[in-house]
């Protein structure tokens, strides 16, 4: 090849780029280009992650439209909160109980996603459930406020200082248990983007609603004749009764049949002889002259005694309802029915004669009472026992106070004072331990029996000793007077319950929930 065709191949190939020394420097433009394209693209994706770090910090996603109800809009946070109050209700109403509806309160709020609920539809989740509950809950929220609204009721100026005052103690928890500060703690337990603005504008609309709810019912008014035409018409369902039961249970006779297999059922005899051993008793208790007329349970047992032989108690059912009444129903709810009146009845089951003693049916027509009382509980030790130790202390105690109220003005509104600084009992501390509207046995026994003590006059004062499952203590209660018919008060409860159940129906299916894409960052 001569030096001209040489020198012409290189000109070409240095124009078409082909050449080694254009090849090496295409491929390092190339290559810096692809770096460049790599860190555009890296640029890119990092600020997009800090944006979104940023926004998630800001709270701007929580703040969100979640939830929209007619024109009133929730936000993501918001649908938050109601929804981890839906679930802290649940908790605390149910306690360890919750667990026998498949809900684990283990990981709290965190695993309610992956925990299948036990009450709801099938295949929901204790998350979906709680949603819907929350939904629900917003929903009847916004019409409740639109009825205050269109009815010019407001809080007034000592509720809405009651909310603030309720954010103020919040905060001070939040501190107690090492928050950073009172959004951190609403955050870590009610979701991310929940704050103190947010809580503070859910429970002022919640608190608006409530106090709609009780206006509406406050103005549905009845006449007395009224109350006690509707008593009546109940038939005894709201009745209390008292009375003994004993049952003779049907013995059951293991047979086999031609294939070898065994079962145990009651026979005709078996049943017959279960029915004459309960008659025998009812005749022996009748015919038993040796104990008072009055001592119904223990003339049972010793009837029982005397016919099967075995020292068994018979059961002494007290503020059964006529409604609750079951099998022996017919017989206890007839009007005729005295005192000491004996019947022999088959159980709801088939697999007994229940003997059955009459001692006495309250129609409610008695006045309810209110009363003042000072609470001091006796400390339980470790092991959940009251020692005599700890009794003698907590009545050290109850004499201090009682000298104090002797020493002073003896009036209503001084005994107030003394319960809210003295009183151990926080459902009635906060209003000077009055109990409004008492009505029979509502109250343990030794509170009872001051109350409905026959005499009891406004004023009088008394210490008494109570006790039930969960507390022991000494009461100083102050009788306060007599308040409504206990049947009247019932009769209305009824009454209003209809007319608010239809009234609230008919509000709440004006509206409707709908959930839209603020949603997603609820419940977090």
């Amino acid at each position: 090849m001569s030096a001209s065709t040489e020198k012409k191949k290189r000109s070409a190939a240095v124009q078409a780029g082909t050449d080694k020394k254009s090849a090496a420097a295409r491929l390092e433009a190339e290559k810096q280009a692809k770096s460049r394209r790599n860190w555009t693209i890296g640029s890119v994706i990092c600020v997009v992650l800090v944006a979104a770090i940023l926004i998630l910090n800001s709270g701007v996603l929580y703040k969100t439209t979640a939830v929209q109800v007619g024109d009133t809009k929730y936000t993501a946070a918001e649908l938050s909160y109601s929804y981890a109050s839906r679930y802290q209700s649940f908790v605390n109403q149910y306690g360890s109980y919750a667990s026998i509806f498949g809900l684990d309160t283990s990981k709290g709020l965190a695993d309610l996603e992956n925990q299948e609920c036990g009450i709801g539809q099938e295949g929901q989740s204790w998350k979906d459930y709680f949603m819907e509950e929350a939904k629900e809950q917003l929903l009847q929220v916004t019409a409740l406020c639109s009825y205050a609204a269109q009815n010019g009721i407001t809080l007034s100026d000592e509720e809405l200082a009651e909310l603030d005052e309720s954010i103020d103690q919040m905060a001070a928890a939040a501190e107690a248990y090492g928050y950073k500060n009172v959004n951190s703690f609403f955050a870590a337990n009610y979701g991310a983007g929940v704050n103190a603005k947010v809580v503070r504008s859910v429970n002022q609309r919640t608190a608006l609603a409530a106090k709609a709810a009780q206006t509406y019912q406050d103005s549905i008014q009845y006449t007395d004749e009224e109350l006690e035409e509707h008593y009546q018409s109940l038939e005894g369902a709201a009745d209390v009764f008292e009375y003994l039961s004993y049952t003779v249970n049907v013995e059951k006779v293991e047979t086999t049949d031609a294939d070898g297999n065994t079962s145990s059922e009651a026979t005709d005899e078996t049943r017959e002889a279960a029915k004459t051993a309960a008659k025998d008793i009812e005749l022996a208790f009748r015919s038993d002259r040796e104990l008072a007329d009055d001592a119904y349970e223990a003339k049972l047992d010793a009837a029982i005694l005397q016919i099967t032989g075995v020292e068994e108690s018979c059961t002494h059912n007290t503020g059964v309802s006529g409604a609750s009444l079951g099998y022996p129903a017919e017989f206890l709810m007839d009007s005729a029915r005295k005192t000491g009146d004996t019947a022999v009845v088959e159980n709801a089951t088939g697999t007994g004669y229940v003997v059955v003693v009459f001692l006495g049916r309250d129609d409610n027509h008695y006045n309810t009472v209110s009363a003042r009382h000072i609470l001091v509980s006796v400390e339980a030790d470790e092991n959940g026992e009251y020692t005599d130790s700890a009794k003698a202390a907590a009545k050290m105690k109850m004499d201090m106070i009682f000298e104090d109220w002797m020493a002073g003005e003896q009036t209503e509104e001084r005994f107030a004072e003394l319960a809210a600084t003295y009183s151990d009992d926080g459902g009635s501390v906060n209003n000077g331990g009055l109990y409004e509207g008492i009505y029979k046995n509502q109250m343990v026994e030794e509170f009872n029996n001051f109350c409905f003590a026959d005499g009891r006059k406004p004023g009088d004062v008394s210490v008494v000793y109570g006790q039930s499952s969960n507390y022991e203590g000494w009461h100083l209660v102050y009788f306060v007077g007599e308040g409504e018919l206990y049947s009247n008060m019932i009769a209305r409860s009824d009454l209003v319950n209809e007319v608010v159940s239809t009234w609230s129906q008919e509000l709440f299916g004006a509206y409707d929930a709908v959930i839209t894409g603020g949603a997603r960052y609820a419940g977090k």
